[in-house]
This record gives structure tokens, C-alpha cells and sequence, in this order.
């Protein structure tokens, strides 16, 4: 029997709130399972307009106004329920230190991008945010806490203290830590964390909005 098969999944919600008035722009930042981002109704009762499905291996339709006269062949496309952008995590090693780095900036330039008031953009509206992965247990909490180390080291000085955070937050229990995250994606978001530090010290990496 392998160790996946042998992990026991306590329960947990659908989704958590994590960080409430994020200090600068005002939003609430949760951490679901791919439950949490599927469910339409949950989004729209906790006010949240943009998700981030951090999993490279989990893929949800959001598309709520399908592009019309298309070819059979194609998929549906088109405007969705709500902002949905994609990074492609796996959930133990194999990902490039990078990618989590691109992770946070990922995260952050949604909170801070402006969309334009054009028909091709409908969904502009401001909102809260939820990054999920496709439990929420492991790849969400990691890059999470890396966000909230970051962007509020007054509250969280290391990346184990937003992680013991997220972790009280989304209800995981204790037995679950020794994989809630992957000790591979906390290397990489150490990794990740350090590059931020040296970009930002450069002056660069919280550039503002270039209009």
C-alpha cells in the first residue's frame, strides 16, 4: 500500500477564511478544495470575484457565457462566473522553486491589476479571493502562506508562522502538518520567499500599476 493511500483525510470546510481586510486593498483571502471553486453559489454568498486554482492537475468550466457559433469540435469557451487564473502546481516534487515565486506574483498582481471598461472585459467588479487547490490541504495553504509572509511580515516574520496560520484557519488537524503542505513545496516556497526579498530589495517585484 503506498503512503497515499495510507494518509487519512480529516474533515474540513469547503472553504476557510483565511486573512479578512487584507491591509492595502481590502479583501478577504480564503483557502478551499476544488469543491470551493466549483460551487458557484459559495463564491457568490462570500462577495468573491477572482480564484486562483493553483493545481496542475485539477481543471473546472467556469464558463458561464459560452461563446456562440463556434465549431462542435471546440470546447465551450468564453466569460466565466467569476476572474479565474491557473497555475500549475503538482502537490509534492517535481516543480521548479520558480514557479511558486510566480506563484506570488500571480496573487498579488490580482489584487492590484485594473481591468478596463470595454464588453470584452465584463467581469471587473472588485471582490474577494480564493486560492484553491484540489483539496486545500496542501499546494493553496503553501503558497498562501508565502503571500502572507510576504506582504504582512509584521504579523507573519516567517513563512512557519503563516503557515501555522493557514493551517489554524483551515482547520487541519495536527496528525495532517507532516504533509499540510508537502515539505517539498515549503522548501520551495523558502526558496521562493528568499527571491522575492532580493527582488524587492533591487526594487523590484511591487511595481506600481503602469497605465
Amino acid at each position: 500500500m503506498s503512503l497515499a493511500e495510507k494518509t487519512f483525510h480529516y474533515p474540513r470546510a469547503t472553504i476557510s477564511l483565511i486573512e479578512s481586510n487584507l491591509p492595502g486593498w481590502d479583501v478577504d483571502l480564503y483557502v478551499g478544495g476544488s469543491d470551493a471553486a466549483a460551487d458557484m453559489d459559495l463564491l457568490h454568498a462570500r462577495n468573491i470575484k477572482a480564484v486562483l486554482n493553483c493545481a496542475v492537475n485539477l481543471d473546472i468550466n467556469l464558463v458561464k457565457h459560452p461563446k456562440t457559433e463556434v465549431g462542435a469540435h471546440l470546447v465551450p469557451h468564453g466569460s466565466g462566473h467569476v476572474r479565474y487564473y491557473k497555475l500549475g502546481l503538482i502537490d509534492g516534487p517535481g516543480n521548479p522553486e520558480m514557479m511558486m515565486l510566480a506563484g506570488y506574483h500571480l496573487l498579488r498582481s490580482m489584487l492590484d491589476q485594473e481591468l478596463p471598461d470595454k464588453p470584452s472585459y465584463p467581469l471587473r467588479e472588485k471582490g474577494h479571493i480564493l486560492v484553491n487547490c484540489r483539496g486545500g490541504r496542501s499546494r493553496s495553504v503553501a503558497l498562501v502562506s508565502l503571500f502572507l509572509h510576504l506582504e504582512l511580515p509584521f504579523r507573519y516574520p516567517t513563512l512557519q508562522a503563516a503557515i501555522a496560520h493557514v493551517r489554524e484557519k483551515r482547520g487541519l488537524h495536527p496528525d495532517e502538518w507532516f504533509e499540510t503542505p508537502k515539505p517539498d513545496l515549503v522548501h520551495i516556497a523558502e526558496r521562493a520567499g528568499a527571491m522575492a526579498k532580493l527582488l524587492t530589495a533591487a526594487g523590484y517585484g511591487k511595481a506600481a500599476v503602469l497605465k
